[in-house]
């Protein structure tokens, strides 16, 4: 054999070997991340019911100091969280100390101070479980309860990124009255034979108040984010107009997306990703009302969205807003980590999850069995939806590869 055929031979043996190698590789990194994926998931089934117990296996630290500790910049909470129960018991049994009106925000709230010094925003019941919201997605008053539910797929899906949710009976007139600032305690009324509040906001009225069954109110408490870490408001670059007859430019622009990409925060690091994982977690509560979304302050993009404000869900299970995916569709990228959870969650796994995570809350039942039922249901839509960008631009470019260290110190 001539040395120039030797020599195109041993070029061709080479490509094909770096060839063979990188695809091994890639294909061994990839099987490596979807084996993590999927223990991570049997971790978290295996830990779905917390029991709201008061032990702490930290005896020299409080629940609320336990809690501050976890906050890193993309998680709110760490998976592996052995105190959780006795941080949500401390929420819901802890003496309220003081209370006043939730300043910020259209919706009625208070807010609480429990001893020890931590704060929690306390949302009341307005409906009944099986209360159908009817009208726009974003119509009513805030849901207590979706909170809690909110809170608890937040967990299955391995987000990580919404604040502890618990639920909780207060007695109004022995545990709120006595310790309320006097705007909170003016705005207090009694309906027939029960206690009633209508506190303070954009959409507060002395005319629409909050009332208790007597004296004892059930709701639900958040706990409030550590003020070492401040938070930084955004508009959503998906948010609706709320004005009839005007559309934003994503409700009729189909290259909409482009444009979000070449727009800082978005046009680097993990917030568009964070973007279509939120999209997915609304489509599946029902929320629609996302118009303005917290990071941690001066992340310049590379802290989480937090899943703050998650009462405006749960209204209509019959209800499915499409329009809610829009970053998804319109992107045609998501997580293979997120993409990963959805699939295992199929088949009846996200609502019997759902069900036991929720089940050991003060308020249970937290959601109806409509609500349940729809969870299953709109999880289709969106494997649907990301089968369909595969099916038009390829896996390759549709699944995307992002998993970020996170530490806990």
């Amino acid at each position: 054999m001539k040395l120039k055929q030797r020599v195109v031979l041993l070029a061709i043996l080479l490509v094909i070997f770096i060839f063979t190698k990188v695809f091994l590789i890639d294909n061994l990194d990839t099987s490596a991340a979807n084996r993590e994926d999927q223990r991570a998931f049997h971790r978290m089934m295996a830990s779905l019911h917390v029991e709201l117990d008061p032990r702490l296996d930290h005896t020299l630290q409080s629940p609320w100091e336990i809690a501050a500790q976890w906050v890193v910049p993309r998680e709110v909470y760490p998976e592996e969280t052995p105190e959780i129960g006795a941080v949500m018991h401390a929420m819901t049994t802890k003496k309220i100390i003081k209370a006043d009106v939730g300043y910020k925000g259209t919706q009625l709230k208070a807010l609480l101070i429990l001893e020890g010094g931590q704060k929690v925003v306390f949302k009341p019941k307005r409906y009944a479980r099986d209360y159908i919201v009817e009208g726009e997605p974003y119509a009513g008053y805030d849901r207590h309860n979706a909170e809690v539910a909110a809170f608890h797929l937040d967990r299955i899906l391995g987000f990580r990124r919404a604040p502890l949710v618990v639920g909780r009976f207060v007695n109004l007139r022995t545990e709120i009255k006595p310790v309320a600032t006097e705007q909170l305690l003016g705005t207090f009324m009694t309906v027939g034979n029960n206690t009633c509040f209508y506190g303070k906001c954009y959409y507060c009225r002395e005319t629409e108040p909050a009332c208790a069954d007597g004296d004892i109110m059930e709701g639900s408490v958040t706990l409030w984010l550590p003020d070492v870490w401040p938070l930084q408001k955004h508009r959503h670059p998906w948010g609706r107009t709320y004005r009839e007859g005007k559309l934003a430019r994503w409700e009729y622009d189909e290259s909409y997306c482009d444009a979000v990409k070449k727009t800082s925060p978005y046009d680097s690091g993990p917030r568009l990703l964070d973007i279509i994982d939120t999209a997915i977690f609304d489509y599946l509560i029902g929320n629609a009302d996302r118009h303005h979304y917290e990071s941690f302050q001066d992340d310049e993009g590379a802290s989480m969205l937090i899943l703050l404000d998650n009462a405006k869900s749960f209204g209509n299970p019959a209800l499915d807003e499409r329009s809610i995916l829009a970053p998804l569709y319109q992107c045609c990228i998501i997580r293979v980590s997120t993409w990963n959870r959805l699939n295992y969650l199929k088949n009846g796994v996200l609502k019997s999850a759902l069900k036991t995570a929720m089940s050991h809350d003060p308020i249970s039942p937290v959601l109806s069995d409509p609500h349940l039922d729809a969870l299953d249901q709109r999880l289709l839509s969106i494997l649907a939806t990301v089968k369909q960008c595969t099916d038009q631009f390829g896996p390759d470019v549709v699944l995307v590869e992002d998993r970020m260290t996170l530490s806990h110190l």
